[in-house]
């Protein structure tokens, strides 16, 4: 079993967003190994690069550990996406729409991975604060695979 540790950002912005989070949170811990979860505090972020009108969204990172060879990163974006659209998120929707739950992979251990709709680490995490600043309160000192700054530096 190869066990490593996989950052997921959360952030709701339609419905009880506490409430979404939770469940989120919930379905991760089923993912994780043993269970194990450590999640961020929660912030209010006003919406990036979203339609205009969306609403204020509710952001946290958690922190899993899985086997890479029973939930390599592409199934598990397919269990992340199912859940969103359980979560009612719409199959089809506009880029950044306000969604119910939102569920993004910001690291898998140290791996890169840049397939069609896949790219470890997340392609903008290190530019985005709604990410940044949770992540900083788990893994400060974390270099994200194809950084050179800590998650503390990034966000300075």
């Amino acid at each position: 079993m190869a066990v490593v540790p996989v950052g997921i950002a959360l952030g709701s912005n339609l419905g009880v967003r506490s409430a979404e989070l939770n469940a989120g949170i919930n379905f991760l811990r089923t993912l994780s190994v043993g269970g194990r979860l450590v999640q961020s505090q929660r912030i209010e972020t006003v919406p990036v690069d979203c339609p205009a009108g969306s609403l204020p969204f509710l952001n946290a990172v958690a922190e899993i550990d899985l086997d890479e060879e029973t939930l390599p990163p592409r199934w598990l974006l397919d269990l992340l996406q199912d859940f969103e659209l359980k979560r009612g998120r719409p199959r089809d929707r506009e880029v950044n729409a306000p969604r119910p739950l939102d569920l993004d992979i910001i690291y898998y251990g140290d791996r890169l991975v840049n397939e069609p709709n896949l790219v470890i680490p997340h392609p903008r995490a290190h530019l985005r604060r709604f990410v940044l600043e949770p992540l900083s309160h788990l893994r400060p000192d974390l270099v994200l695979p194809g950084q050179t700054k800590s998650v503390r530096e990034l966000l300075d």
